[in-house]
């Protein structure tokens, strides 16, 4: 049993898909309901729940893995994957409501899907599970006027160590992968052109979507005693290696 947030668009829905066809039954977890219909009708396989959830609301995720106890008994995978980006602009710029939104979503909204199945999977028999973050190159290196969401994306960083951490003696394994330019529509503006840190406008390569799918696949799939604690999976020519 598979659980994906912002099941509804991109890569979470391609990685939803891919938990699909590979026997997992997955519940499919965003803010749209219409949009997670879609994704289910897509499926191959029948196994798809859809559990529309605003995850920035505690009162909305408590109730969301008492669902996933209470109808399936137990978790064994949370790819943690919701996210946004504020709008590029610069630092002097921000609101701070541009600012609270992308860290209550990314951020906030990872740490309670993530603290939901960790209480899941301690107390579930047999007792453990797999929880993945969708890091992003972003946190290791930023890109021009990102703070926001570089911010958090170093926050989910140190998310994924303490879990990492702290579910050892629960047979929890956290894993993070970061992901460069996959083709999705909110990476469709780098295939245009996108300000690169000299200030230039530059188009970036980007990368098929069912690549990362089948590499949180793979992570998904493995044995508890095994873990992929960090993967980097970009489009080869993007900027990132001496990027900022």
């Amino acid at each position: 049993m598979a659980l994906v947030t912002g099941a509804g668009s991109g890569i979470g829905r391609a990685v939803a898909l891919a938990l699909n066809q590979n026997s997992f039954q997955v519940i499919l977890v965003g803010r749209r309901e219409h949009e997670l219909q879609k994704t289910a009708a897509m499926a191959e396989r029948p196994g798809m729940d859809v559990a529309p959830a605003d995850i920035t609301d505690a009162i909305q995720v408590r109730q969301l893995f008492q669902h996933v106890q209470q109808k399936f008994g137990r978790l064994d995978v949370l790819f943690n994957n919701a996210g946004m980006s504020s709008p590029a602009k610069p630092l002097e710029d921000l609101s701070l409501e541009e600012w609270k939104a992308v860290v209550d979503l990314n951020l906030s909204g990872a740490f309670l899907c993530a603290q939901g199945a960790y209480i899941l999977m301690k107390t579930q028999t047999p007792q453990g599970g797999r929880i993945i973050n969708n890091g992003s190159i972003s946190a290791s290196v930023p890109r021009p006027n990102s703070a926001p969401y570089t911010a958090t994306k170093h926050g989910i960083t140190g998310l994924t160590k303490s879990l990492s951490l702290d579910g050892r003696k629960y047979n929890i394994a956290c894993s993070q992968i970061d992901i460069g330019n996959a083709a999705t529509d909110m990476t469709e503006k780098m295939a245009a052109g996108i300000l690169q840190a000299n200030g230039e406008l530059m188009p970036e390569p980007r990368m098929n979507v069912q690549h990362v799918a089948e590499a949180v696949v793979y992570m998904a799939k493995l044995p508890l005693d095994a873990n992929v604690q960090f993967m980097t999976l970009m489009a080869t020519q993007m900027p990132f290696i001496g990027r900022g």
